[in-house]
């Protein structure tokens, strides 16, 4: 019996991640290199599946992009400050390069979607999956399905209660001090003047920045109610993190969901990712898979 091959890519605004692999997300092969120019960016992830005979693409891009079908600019790259991909037509570029089904979403909704599939949020009807790195991005998926709206999720945009020992302006170049502005890897660096992996565990950077994420978690709580929470990325990677979370979450709530998940056993509801650094790249073969069966 032939098995599927599947492509995935992980378009990131530092560095693409593509790979090729099997419907039950297993990575069989993969590959990296830098974001650079739309056109040089395109032409390495066509030699890279030039040497596989893949059946269907996924695609998760990072933002803002339109994840509309019926939109005009449907699949396109829209106000991102990454220099000549604005307003870009990511999707329509690569329906020119590959003959196959292309599944596009967000980097985020299909890091939510590896998980769901085959990760931490394995066995829920729900989850949502927040990456703390160069960016603040959520995607989530709501009873089995990615979510979208007007557009796609920006849970990175939020605006927080500031922190009473914070007088850091931020850095958002939309918002100044929303949650990507003040929590990110950057905001970080720049607040403390070191990257977070060189901050000491006792530093206070931790217990503010845990208040800005712990805010993020209420509001999605209170709003979606997702019955796993997944932080990546590599602020996240700093793992005194969750228990400071856990414990400002709780404090937030104040006992409002009463919920096990929330009032006894935060550190089984609010999680590292299970696939590691790979939900994006597993996530992407789950798409690719998706898109291929409702192109049958």
């Amino acid at each position: 019996m032939t098995t599927t091959l599947l492509g995935a890519v992980e378009a990131g605004g530092t560095k693409f991640v593509c790979g090729v692999g099997t419907a039950d997300g297993k990575v069989l092969d993969r590959t990296q290199f830098p974001t650079t120019t739309p056109e040089e960016t395109i032409q390495q992830v066509e030699a890279y599946f030039a040497k596989h005979e893949i059946q269907a693409l996924g695609v998760g891009s990072f933002g803002p992009i339109d994840p509309v079908k019926n939109s005009p600019t449907y699949g396109y790259i829209t106000s991102t400050p990454k220099q000549q991909w604005g307003d870009y037509n990511f999707l329509g570029r690569l329906k020119q390069s590959f003959q196959v089904p292309i599944g596009f979403d967000t980097d985020v909704n299909v890091a939510a979607l590896g998980e769901w599939t085959f990760g931490a949020a394995q066995g829920t009807d729900s989850c949502v999956y927040i990456t703390i790195g160069t960016g603040f991005g959520g995607g989530a998926v709501i009873a089995g399905e990615l979510l979208h709206g007007l557009s796609h999720p920006e849970m990175g945009h939020m605006l927080v209660r500031r922190h009473p020992q914070d007088s850091f302006a931020g850095l958002c170049p939309f918002h100044g001090d929303c949650l990507e502005g003040l929590a990110s890897g950057p905001a970080l660096q720049q607040r403390w003047g070191k990257p977070a992996n060189e901050l000491p565990k006792d530093s206070i950077a931790w217990d503010i920045e845990a208040y800005y994420l712990a805010q993020s978690l209420a509001a999605i709580i209170l709003i979606l109610s997702p019955q796993k929470i997944i932080l990546g990325g590599g602020v996240m990677k700093q793992e005194q993190l969750f228990p400071l979370i856990h414990k400002q979450l709780q404090q937030l709530l104040n006992g409002y969901v009463r919920h096990e998940a929330i009032l006894k056993s935060p550190e089984h509801y609010i999680v590292p990712p299970g696939l590691g650094d790979n939900a994006g790249l597993c996530g992407a073969l789950a798409l690719a898979q998706q898109t291929l069966l409702q192109s049958n």
